[in-house]
């Protein structure tokens, strides 16, 4: 066993531990907080694949931008009494509990009757995730997609503003 398939692995239970602690917990902070440790979790994981632009992206975009703007949203929300939210029985939580389960089953059997003795990763993996080749990819064969995005993103955030000047007038 090599020492990248031990992190990988240990990285892989903290991610699947901190996401089960995301959609549990009770308290929102909490659950926001173990939402960024899960996406540095996964830029871990990331790294272990070699994918380090990716990783990149994600402490920077996921667990830097999104998360700041999640926590401001807990912040401004006025969730007055939390004892009326909560639900005693339902019988969708037995249902999710079930399905969980067998999804954990299934991920086991897959794993011991599939396993093969090759866990590497491919020798051009550190190459296809350079800046450099990722840039290439998307402004030559993703232009068009690319750029409909970033006129979306425009399309919201003047979108945005103009619905933040109306209440101010």
């Amino acid at each position: 066993m090599s020492l990248t398939f031990i992190f990988f692995t240990v990285l892989a239970i903290l991610a699947i531990a901190s996401a089960i602690v995301t959609i549990t917990a009770r308290n929102p902070v909490i659950s926001a907080l173990s939402l960024v440790f899960h996406f540095f979790m996964l830029a871990g994981l990331y790294l272990t694949l070699n994918a380090q632009f990716i990783a990149a992206i994600q402490i920077l975009v996921y667990a830097g931008a999104i998360m700041v703007l999640v926590i401001f949203v807990i912040m401004l929300l006025n969730l007055g009494d939390e004892e009326k939210l909560k639900e005693k029985f339902n019988l969708r939580k037995v249902i999710a509990v079930l399905l969980a389960s067998v999804l954990i089953i299934q991920f086991f059997l897959i794993y011991l009757l599939t396993r093969s003795g090759k866990i590497e990763i491919a020798e051009n993996t550190a190459k296809l995730s350079t800046v450099q080749s990722i840039g290439q990819v998307l402004f030559s064969e993703y232009l068009l997609p690319f750029e409909a995005i970033g006129l979306l993103l425009l399309a919201a955030i003047i979108g945005a503003i103009v619905l933040a000047k109306r209440k101010l007038t």
